[in-house]
């Protein structure tokens, strides 16, 4: 299959036969899941996961979430529950990842859960990442393929705008379905989201009987998506305004907004799940147009709409 870019290539037999290689080799690649597009790497191999944080450029202290393709081969490395099952039944493979207490014997390597005696793992729905993981004999460190801090990458296009040609291979599996990461909850104590996303406190607090809230207080990192700034696109932003100059990009949300070219619409429907869609490709737009700032309208804080602000807030910081 012809390549789109240099080190961009379509999903095919061959093309899945060289990733698959290149991990056996403990080299990274970019593929596609449905939340993001990752940076995956062998979690066994403390040399691809060191790979992994240096071309991200991430903070050693947070730790990456461990891809896995079924249950019986999680259960070598953490220690599964009750709870674990319950949402493991309703939701997986799918945009959730779980914090469980990491095995002794584990082999995965300390780097990729930061020295942490827990490990966020995750089962991904993307049909290419779980071909890619049924055939491998072990897991994938898969954070988001972008530079840390920055915003994450939603197509093929943005990983290679962002590492360039510091990797080989980069499947296309065209945009991404959710558009925004996993939801995270810690399963290891009092059940709590650590990071929100399309799988909502109400929908995980439904399955286990419980009222699940989000936990903005804890000083330890245990999952990606924790620290304070996060997802930006490099340019100031300033939420819940009403109003923009036509100098300044204006990110709004519905119908009621009227079209222009500083006006930027992540849904004229007003459809939750399209803006989340639309969130990450639509700022990495505004900094391509080179807009100095920023405006966000207000965005509704229910459902996916709890992710989204939680990423404005945080890459407006």
């Amino acid at each position: 299959m012809k390549k789109i870019y240099s080190n961009i290539f379509k999903v095919n037999n061959k093309n899945l036969s060289k990733a698959l290689n290149c991990l056996k080799k403990k080299q990274l690649v970019g593929v596609p899941t449905e939340t993001v597009y990752g940076l995956a790497g062998n979690a066994y191999s403390r040399e691809s996961v060191g790979s992994i944080y240096a071309l991200k450029k991430r903070p050693y202290k947070n730790p990456l979430i461990i891809h896995y393709y079924d249950l019986k081969r999680l259960e070598k490395d953490a220690y599964l529950n009750k709870k674990f099952f319950k949402l493991y039944k309703a939701f997986c493979p799918g945009p959730i990842t779980f914090i469980l207490k990491k095995k002794k014997d584990s082999l995965i390597t300390n780097l990729a859960t930061s020295g942490l005696k827990t490990i966020a793992v995750r089962f991904p729905n993307n049909k290419i990442i779980r071909k890619i993981l049924k055939q491998l004999k072990f897991p994938l460190a898969i954070p988001s393929a972008n530079k840390s801090t920055k915003v994450s990458p939603v197509s093929a296009q943005d990983v290679s705008v962002d590492f360039g040609g510091s990797l080989k291979l980069i499947l296309d599996d065209g945009s991404c379905d959710i558009g925004i990461e996993s939801t995270v909850v810690d399963l290891t104590s009092k059940v709590k989201i650590l990071r929100p996303g399309f799988v909502n406190p109400k929908e995980i607090g439904k399955v286990l009987k419980c009222k699940v809230t989000i936990d903005k207080k804890s000083l330890l990192i245990k999952s990606p998506g924790m620290l304070k700034r996060h997802y930006s696109p490099g340019i100031p932003m300033k939420l819940n305004q009403d109003k923009a100059k036509n100098n300044q990009a204006f990110l709004v949300y519905g119908k009621n907004y009227k079209k222009g070219r500083h006006i930027f619409n992540l849904s004229y429907k007003s459809n939750l799940n399209e803006a989340a869609r639309n969130l990450y490709k639509t700022l990495r737009l505004i900094k391509k147009k080179k807009y100095k700032i920023i405006y966000v309208s207000k965005i509704p804080n229910k459902n996916i709409g709890i992710a989204l602000n939680d990423r404005l807030t945080k890459a407006a910081r």
